[in-house]
């Protein structure tokens, strides 16, 4: 493969953004990151030699395409929208994608800068996890009608298998709710089928075998197994105290759409009282150790 010469700014170093810029730095692209704690991008910039910015506004300024992937809507407002932020640094003709898991009504918000200043922007987030990202197996989401998405899709094949049009700016972000939706409520729907396996005497392993072998096994399913047979081992690919932002975002946009969001609310009280129990760092499917301990 002829190696790539373009520049792309990653901004945004949690562990999606961090795998992010390893892929497209692999993939041969030149790479500008910055991050709000400058320790994580130092420890990134010694690992795969690339360069750290000043600010998010000279992140913006170096590259033609900028990836951000930021933890909540605070975040991405205020990394887009604040002194030496995205949009005061983007350069007119530039594009920006966004990753992150929002509420569609920020991605609109953001966009409007981004428009004011000249440049591109269109909400891009993703289904999948680091390790899907390292095999450039992403599912992402774009809230794009343009022709945004054409130009940046070199970045993106890097990470991603499917890059879905969903609709017009926005769409990525309530895609995504909906997908996590589905996600957190089938993590609560294992947790208590396993745990209900197991208090009825059936051994945990054989519970999850045919649990994974039946009509449920979903992807999902799958690649948390060792998780959930094996929880005081279970890495952390995505922290109970995330999912509850999740879940307030999903039944907020059910409340602005008029979508009932039922299941939803009652796996949000679940997630709350397992992080009221000490849980909040722990992996998602920790809702099973959170059952297994409430029911006894």
């Amino acid at each position: 493969m002829e190696e790539q010469t373009q520049v792309v700014a990653v901004i945004g170093l949690g562990t999606m953004g961090s795998a992010m810029a390893r892929r497209i730095r692999g993939a041969g692209f030149e790479v500008v990151i910055w991050n709000r704690d400058r320790a994580k991008a130092d420890t990134l910039a010694g690992d795969i030699h690339v360069t750290i910015a000043a600010t998010a506004a000279a992140a913006a300024a170096s590259a033609p395409i900028i990836i951000t992937s930021l933890a909540d809507d605070a975040a991405l407002e205020a990394v887009y929208l604040g002194p030496d932020g995205i949009a005061s640094g983007i350069r007119p003709g530039s594009i920006a994608v966004d990753t992150s898991t929002v509420d569609p009504g920020t991605i609109l918000r953001v966009g409007e800068a981004i428009d004011a200043a000249g440049a591109g922007f269109f909400d891009c987030p993703v289904s999948g996890s680091v390790t899907t990202i390292s095999n450039g197996a992403l599912t992402m989401m774009a809230g794009d009608r343009g022709q945004l998405v054409d130009q940046v899709e070199p970045v993106l094949a890097t990470m991603a298998k499917r890059v879905i049009r969903v609709g017009p700016r926005g769409s990525g972000a309530a895609c995504k709710l909906a997908v996590n939706g589905m996600l957190h409520s089938l993590n609560v729907a294992l947790s208590e089928a396993l745990v209900l396996a197991e208090k009825a005497g059936v051994d945990r392993s054989i519970a999850y075998e045919v649990f994974a072998s039946g009509a449920g096994g979903a992807p999902f399913v799958q690649y948390k197994r060792n998780a959930y047979e094996h929880p005081e081992d279970a890495p952390v690919d995505f922290p109970l105290e995330m999912v509850v932002k999740d879940l307030e975002l999903i039944t907020g946009l059910g409340k602005k759409v008029g979508a009932p969001m039922d299941q939803a609310e009652t796996g949000l009280g679940i997630v709350r009282r397992a992080i009221a129990s000490g849980l909040g760092d722990k992996d998602l499917s920790a809702i099973a150790v959170y059952l297994r301990d409430e029911g006894e």
